[in-house]
């Protein structure tokens, strides 16, 4: 079935147009957050963090630190419409997500969302080495100066982008975030935004536009288990907040607690004053008191060791309070993993907390 024939507000538009001109995101008037290009790491992608750093500590890691969750680019123009086109590593049709979530971009004007980009079933043919090529447009209701952004596939890798403007348009730098330093978030499938509908969705994505904040999200997918590379690279990072949000991958509370307190304390030893933030896992009615309770006294322990010891800039979060209590069931997709409601109330629950640590970092 083709439910684009049947509804046309299904149908993305496509483009049409004579006067685009295209324009390689990596150009310098245009700002890249979350995420770098590189050429130098064996292959020319976007990346969230060192690929041999990634490649040393586990084959999760490796394969997801190419996802690009968390990657932004930021600009201002006139155009009267905004169009992308890119290569991404595969379709991503899966269980769990959208196409959207895993290989779409979303696009904000003036900071509201606008609409979304996202591969058809003709992207499955616009093949090349096994990658998959897209594009889109997006049109604007009025000629006038906006500022843009666009938020990168949570779930995917994304080779090439390019995006489109009106030839003869204005295109300026975007303003510059109220803090310049990137929030640092590390954690399981649940910080990188799985499972979103769609890119900026995700409690990270919801913290960064109501803080006016940088961010990196350093999230994967069933590895974030804190092993000795991964913990000296996080502490290397030059960060206005540390978010440590690894609760669902540590595979028992035993293996928690054997490396929550040293990331905690790696992280401190290098950046004396940055607020840390501690977080246990949100879903508690998944394995409930017995196997969840522990979890969540090992994270509070941290914190509270770590205030014994006169650290005045290290906060706790009740993983259990995240989805807030009334209708909890409906806030996940799976039992685990938050859909749009879950991410919101995650992020309406961390933002006063995250607020107050960047307000000591002025």
């Amino acid at each position: 079935m083709d439910i684009t024939a049947i509804d046309k507000n299904f149908k993305l538009p496509e483009i049409t147009e004579t006067d685009v001109e295209w324009i390689n995101a990596t150009d310098p008037r245009i700002a890249l957050y979350g995420v770098y290009y590189s050429e130098e790491e064996g292959e020319a992608a976007y990346r969230r963090m060192s690929q041999k750093v990634a490649n040393s500590t586990s084959d999760g890691v490796s394969i997801l630190s190419k996802n690009t969750s968390g990657g932004r680019l930021r600009l201002v123009t006139d155009s009267p419409y905004f169009a992308i086109k890119c290569m991404v590593a595969d379709f991503g049709m899966w269980q769990h997500m959208t196409v959207v979530t895993a290989s779409g971009f979303s696009l904000y004007t003036d900071g509201k969302f606008q609409n979304m980009y996202a591969p058809t079933e003709v992207s499955k043919k616009a093949v090349k080495d096994g990658r998959f090529a897209y594009n889109g447009i997006r049109y604007f209701q009025e000629k006038k100066e906006r500022e843009l952004e666009l938020y990168f596939p949570l779930y995917n890798a994304v080779y090439e982008l390019y995006i489109g403007i009106k030839k003869g348009s204005t295109i300026k730098p975007a303003p510059k975030y109220a803090y310049e330093k990137p929030v640092l978030f590390y954690g399981s499938s649940i910080t990188q935004g799985g499972c979103a509908s769609r890119p900026g969705n995700d409690y990270a994505g919801y913290l960064e536009r109501w803080l006016n904040t940088d961010y990196i999200n350093l999230g994967f997918s069933g590895s974030g288990k804190a092993e000795p590379i991964m913990v000296e690279y996080l502490s290397e990072v030059d960060a206005s907040v540390y978010v440590l949000d690894y609760d669902h991958n540590a595979p028992t509370a035993e293996y928690l607690e054997e490396t929550h307190y040293p990331l905690y304390k790696a992280i401190r030893e290098k950046h004396k004053n940055a607020p840390i933030v501690c977080i246990s896992r949100p879903d508690f009615e998944n394995g409930g008191e017995t196997i969840n309770s522990p979890r969540r006294n090992v994270v509070k322990a941290t914190v509270e060791k770590a205030t014994q010891f006169g650290d005045k800039n290290v906060y706790f979060i009740d993983g259990e309070t995240l989805f807030g209590a009334e209708d909890r069931d409906s806030c996940t997709v799976d039992g685990c993993h938050p859909n749009d409601l879950g991410f919101y109330r995650m992020a309406k629950t961390i933002y006063p907390v995250l607020k107050e640590a960047l307000e000591k970092t002025k």
